[in-house]
C-alpha cells in the first residue's frame, strides 16, 4: 500500500484497521486435525456399517486388478499410456461410493478407477488413453466430467456447475480430484476461491501421492499440510488417511452433506502413496528408493480393510477368493474386449467439438471428406 501524507502532516501516515475490525471467519473451525483422520484399526471401527464395508472391499480388490490389468495393457500396446493408482484406491472407491446417483464426478487422468467404480464402462473409461476418442463417453449420461490431463483445469468446471446448481435449486453437489501436483497450478487457487466466496456445493479432493512425477511435496509447497490452505480461503480443511477406505468415505460424505445443506466447499486432504511410477513411460527409481514404496505396500488399503472384515467375522477365504474372481471376470472382459481393434472413424475428429460446428471446422471436415474419398477411389 502506498504510504500517504495529509497536507500540513509531519508524520507519513500509515492505514491500520478499524478498532471494530474482526476476522471475516473465524480461522480455528477451519483448520485440520494435526494428524490424518483414520478409522480401521480404531474403536471407530466398530460402529462401520458392515454392508458398506463389505462393498468397499469388492470395489478396492476390483479396483487392483483393474490397474494391473491395465497396466498390462499398455506393455502390449493396447494403451498408449496408462497412469496407474495403485496404492490409492481407498480414494478412488471412496470418492465414488460417496456420490449419489445426482451428483458430478470431477477426475483427473490418474482417476479412470473412480470412473469405473461409479459404474462407467471400464473400455470406455480408457478410451481417451488408448487414443481412440475424445472423451470415450457421455459426461452428462454417466454425471461424469471428461477425465482431465491438464492439470487442475478441472477444478474451476467443478466450481462453475455447482454454482450453477445452486442457483437452479438442484440438489447437486460436485466432486472434483487433484493430485498434489495439481496444487501448485493457478486453477487451484482460482477454484477454491470462488468455491469459497459463492459457497459453491463443491468438495474438493486432493490425493497426496507424495510426488508431482519425479518432484516430492516439499519441493512444491512449505504449508504444513495441503489441507492447512483451506483456511486461506474461508473452507474447511480436512486431512485423511488416504489409505483407509472408511475414513475416507466418512470424510467425504461429511463434507457432501454439508456442501448440500448450504454449507459451502471443504478441502479434503488423503495422504497415499503412488506404488507404481507416474505412468509406463516413467522410470521411478530414478527419484525414490524401494524400500520407501515397501514401507507404503506394508499400508496397504486393501490388507487393511481385510484385516478388519475378518477380525470381525465378516469375511473368510471364501469371500476373499469370491472377490477375487469377480475381479478377475471383470479383467478377462476387459482384456478381451481391449484385444480387438476399434472401428474408428475419421470423422470423428469434428464431433462434439462445438454444440455448433464453426466455419472452419466445416471446412477442414468437407476436406477430410474429399482426401478420404478419393482414397477409397484409388483402392
Amino acid at each position: 500500500m502506498t504510504v500517504q501524507e495529509p497536507p500540513g502532516a509531519a508524520v507519513a501516515y500509515r492505514p491500520t484497521p478499524p478498532p471494530a475490525w474482526t476476522p471475516r471467519t473465524d480461522p480455528a473451525p477451519l483448520l485440520p486435525d494435526p494428524e490424518p483422520y483414520r478409522v480401521l484399526g480404531t474403536d471407530a471401527a466398530a460402529g462401520a456399517d458392515p454392508e458398506l464395508l463389505l462393498r468397499l472391499y469388492g470395489e478396492l480388490v476390483r479396483g487392483r486388478r483393474y490397474n494391473t490389468q491395465a497396466t498390462a495393457l499398455t506393455r502390449q500396446g493396447r494403451l498408449a499410456v496408462y497412469p496407474s493408482s495403485t496404492g490409492q484406491e481407498a480414494c478412488e472407491v471412496a470418492a465414488a461410493l460417496a456420490l449419489e446417483e445426482r451428483d458430478w464426478l470431477f477426475p483427473s487422468y490418474r482417476d479412470t478407477l473412480a470412473a469405473v467404480a461409479r459404474g462407467l464402462d471400464p473400455v470406455q473409461a480408457l478410451a481417451l488413453l488408448r487414443g481412440d476418442w475424445h472423451t470415450g463417453y457421455d459426461p452428462r449420461e454417466h454425471r461424469t466430467a471428461p477425465l482431465c490431463t491438464p492439470l487442475a483445469t478441472q477444478l474451476p468446471h467443478a466450481v462453475g456447475l455447482a454454482h450453477a446448481a445452486r442457483l437452479k435449486g438442484d440438489d447437486v453437489v460436485a466432486l472434483a480430484m487433484v493430485g498434489d501436483g495439481g496444487t501448485s497450478e493457478g486453477d487451484f487457487h482460482e477454484a477454491l476461491n470462488f468455491a469459497a466466496v459463492w459457497r459453491a456445493p463443491v468438495v474438493f479432493l486432493v490425493q497426496n501421492n507424495g510426488f508431482a512425477i519425479s518432484v516430492p511435496l516439499a519441493k512444491q509447497t512449505a504449508a504444513p499440510s495441503l489441507a492447512h490452505k483451506a483456511v486461506g480461503y474461508g473452507m474447511p480443511g480436512r486431512l485423511v488417511d488416504g489409505n483407509d477406505v472408511v475414513a475416507v468415505h466418512q470424510v467425504l460424505g461429511e463434507a457432501m452433506a454439508r456442501a448440500r445443506r448450504g454449507g459451502g466447499p471443504t478441502l479434503i486432504e488423503a495422504v497415499t502413496y503412488r506404488i507404481e511410477a507416474h505412468t509406463n513411460a516413467d522410470d521411478a527409481t530414478r527419484y525414490r528408493a524401494e524400500s520407501e514404496v515397501e514401507t507404503w505396500r506394508a499400508h496397504d488399503p486393501i490388507k487393511l480393510l481385510e484385516r478388519e472384515l475378518t477380525e470381525r467375522g465378516l469375511l473368510d477365504e471364501s469371500g476373499i477368493r469370491a472377490a477375487a474372481d469377480a475381479a478377475e471376470t471383470m479383467a478377462a472382459d476387459l482384456r478381451e474386449r481391449m484385444n480387438a481393434d476399434p472401428v474408428l472413424d475419421p470423422m470423428d475428429l469434428f464431433a462434439h467439438v462445438y454444440a455448433g460446428q464453426t466455419s472452419q471446422l466445416r471446412e477442414q471436415a468437407a476436406q477430410l471428406r474429399a482426401e478420404l474419398d478419393a482414397a477409397g477411389e484409388a483402392q
